[in-house]
């Protein structure tokens, strides 16, 4: 049984209001400053949000999210911390709507992580168990996503209506964080995609290879078939999906493994289901034989060693077979494996 990379990739495209020169102002200057008082709110944030990339970086760059639960909690620290701060600070001349805005921001942040996130943790584990699993682990990712870009969205809208009163012209310029964070979002739901085109036909050939070793003739003509279909659909899905940034490499290792099930079960499966039709009818002969006894003739001894030279030739061949299956298997699972972290390194930030 071969064991799947699966990611936690929730990406989350961060407000990121502009970058003022008065950052570390006084409570009791941003008060009266507009400029100073939307800068710091923005910068309370920042923590918030700079342990919320480390966590997705650490994620996205192989670690799985149940082993790095402490970062969680770390991160679950930094918003609890941003709320207090934002919450200390004072109104801006009797208007409460920045502030509140922020908090309710915050919280719900606080909310995702601490019970959207657990869910998307606790589902990881069973996630691989079938494609409907992991379609809902990934789609509550994408919808914690996009509650959380929505909420992003929102604050944002509350710091324009704010620089629109206070006669704040706003620059559009983010920091090395936001764009990392950007950049995230774009490559979690690109590699999502792509993911899920693989692990269907993954998924599949792993029901194949448990039916191969039950010797089930009638669940392998199941599973090959179902190959056949969801790699013919999954190369025609590839064809639509647009390259990363230019970077084809991830879309084409995934090619590559429906193209070799494709194959396989076309060609190769067909082979080992007349061996195990072979291996049955050698026991049924075999039986019938002994039990003649002294009785048997000529004509079935001779019948019988033909059959057996044909068997003994049978697996040899099987053997053969089953051993460059299992090495073509692995090899493109590994050449899988290798481009999916290797496209993450190459596109997804890394964070600290």
């Amino acid at each position: 049984m071969r064991k799947l990379l699966c990611r936690l990739f929730c990406g989350f495209l961060l407000l990121m209001v502009s970058i003022f020169s008065a950052a570390d102002a006084s409570a009791q200057n941003v008060s009266e400053n507009p400029v100073d008082y939307l800068s710091a709110v923005g910068n309370i944030q920042t923590e918030m949000n700079a342990k919320y990339m480390a966590y997705i970086s650490a994620v996205a760059h192989g670690r799985r999210a149940r082993k790095i639960e402490k970062m969680r909690m770390q991160t679950l620290d930094a918003i609890t911390n941003s709320r207090y701060k934002t919450i200390e600070l004072p109104y801006f001349k009797k208007d409460n709507s920045l502030r509140q805005s922020s908090i309710e921001y915050i919280q719900l942040c606080y909310s995702v992580f601490n019970e959207d996130y657990a869910k998307i943790v606790n589902m990881e584990e069973i996630a691989e168990q079938s494609f409907d699993q992991m379609q809902a682990y990934i789609l509550l990712q994408e919808k914690t996503s996009e509650k959380l870009k929505q909420a992003s969205d929102k604050m944002q809208q509350a710091s324009k209506d704010f620089a629109a009163k206070n006669n704040i012209t706003l620059v559009n310029k983010q920091t090395e964080l936001g764009d990392k964070m950007e950049i995230a979002g774009e490559l979690n739901h690109y590699m999502n995609k792509i993911f899920l085109v693989f692990f269907k036909c993954n998924w599949q050939d792993n029901e194949l290879i448990k039916a191969i070793n039950s010797k089930k003739v009638t669940d392998i003509e199941q599973a090959r078939s179902a190959i056949i279909k969801y790699a013919a659909e999954g190369l025609q899905a590839l064809d639509t999906i647009k390259n990363f940034k230019g970077d084809g490499t991830l879309a084409m290792a995934c090619r590559q493994a429906l193209q070799y099930y494709k194959k396989t079960a076309e060609n190769d499966i067909p082979k080992v289901t007349d061996f195990f039709l072979l291996e049955e009818n050698f026991a049924k002969q075999q039986k019938t034989i002994d039990a003649k006894g002294a009785g048997r003739t000529k004509e079935d001894v001779d019948a019988f060693n033909k059959l057996v030279k044909e068997f003994n030739n049978g697996v040899n061949a099987y053997n053969q077979l089953n051993n460059n299956l299992n090495a073509n298997r692995n090899r493109i699972l590994e050449n899988w494996q290798s481009a999916e972290k290797g496209f993450a390194d190459a596109h997804m930030p890394h964070y600290k």
